[in-house]
């Protein structure tokens, strides 16, 4: 699905995604990754949703958002409370939903000026 364009062209936006891609200005990835806003996607270490450690988490963390939206693949799946226990300690909200609607959260979110960060999880990486 394509995405229409906004006046947040500066920042990382979800311009497209698919069942085993996202398009991110106009970039395609198909593996998981992590965005925030003003800095370019970087891979996340992550091959399927069971595999998501309390490390990966920590990559996350080092940005200082204020919510973390968790993109768990093509269905939405919920993450144990002790694999993010310590950003919930720092008062960083965890959203987990399927891939697409993460994007589209992650776009109107990052649109409103928020500090938020998207993690994607692509189980076919």
């Amino acid at each position: 699905m394509k995405l229409h364009s906004t006046q947040t062209q500066q920042y990382q936006t979800i311009t497209g995604y698919e069942l085993d891609s996202v398009e991110i200005n106009a970039i395609t990835y198909k593996h998981s990754l992590i965005v925030l806003p003003e800095t370019k996607p970087v891979e996340w270490p992550v091959s399927h949703f069971d595999a998501i450690t309390v490390d990966n988490f920590a990559q996350i963390e080092a940005n200082q958002p204020d919510v973390v939206i968790l993109g768990t693949g093509n269905k939405q799946r919920f993450i144990h409370p002790r694999l993010i226990a310590a950003l919930t300690a720092r008062r960083i909200g965890v959203e987990c939903m399927d891939n697409q609607a993460a994007c589209r959260t992650y776009n109107i979110l990052m649109a409103e000026g928020r500090k938020v960060a998207l993690a994607l999880v692509m189980e076919d990486a």
